[in-house]
């Protein structure tokens, strides 16, 4: 059993439960209380409701009423992080099954190695899936937020984002070390072979033979000594 491929699974499943937190999560970004004259309440938004919250701790969350009234990025955002979730999940089901240590399927190191690569692949892309949204987000919140003349509320980023990065991070650095056990596996499996090479005999040469005789004290002779 390989310790990489082991590693590399834990991350890969450490990363889609984190990518699944972030997704859940309220806060993707939070109003900002810089040049703000109302103090008491934040304001807190992800891709699916806008919430708000006063000094006492009571908080009132809205969904959003319509998709198409959304900006086009959080809705690319949702469309991602849907398929991240689903990518993470049948990685997970994969690299499971190509684990050296589980019986699932083939017990051929070679096929089970192969196996671990696909699902490496997966949760590369899966934490593609996750870092363009989360990066995607985060970007157009800083830029409304650095824009002199945005007109609405200005948000900084919220702990859902860094969620985010990290379950991204975490997932693309399985991918990599269960694609690198492929690798590995095929090297320890080496094979020996050697080359036979039969005896060549002369073409017309009939093969020769050794005649021996048989002597007693130089006075009886063996019966190969006479014609």
């Amino acid at each position: 059993m390989s310790a990489v491929e082991v590693l590399g699974f834990v991350l890969g499943l450490g990363g889609w439960v984190l990518t699944a937190v972030c997704l859940g999560n309220d806060q993707w970004k939070v109003s900002s209380l810089d040049g703000s004259v109302i103090t008491t309440s934040t304001i807190y938004q992800n891709l699916w409701k806008s919430c708000a919250s006063d000094s006492t701790g009571v908080y009132n969350c809205r969904d959003f009423l319509s998709l198409f009234g959304l900006s086009d990025y959080v809705r690319a955002a949702q469309a991602l992080m849907i398929i991240a979730i689903i990518l993470g999940f049948l990685a997970g089901l994969v690299s499971l099954s190509g684990l050296q240590c589980t019986q699932f399927g083939s017990t051929d190191p070679i096929i089970k190695s192969k196996i671990a690569t696909a699902g490496g692949a997966l949760l590369i892309v899966a934490a593609l899936c996750t870092m363009v949204p989360v990066s995607w987000y985060a970007f157009n919140v800083t830029r409304e937020f650095y824009d002199p003349i945005f007109p609405g509320t200005k948000y900084e980023l919220g702990p859902g984002l860094y969620i985010g990065w990290a379950g991204a991070a975490l997932q693309l650095i399985g991918g990599i070390c269960l694609c690198l056990s492929c690798k590995a596996a095929t090297g320890a499996t080496g094979s020996y072979s050697y080359k036979y090479q039969a005896p060549r005999s002369r073409v017309g040469q009939p093969p020769s033979r050794k005649w021996t005789s048989e002597v007693d004290n130089g006075s009886n002779y063996g019966k190969n000594a006479y014609v």
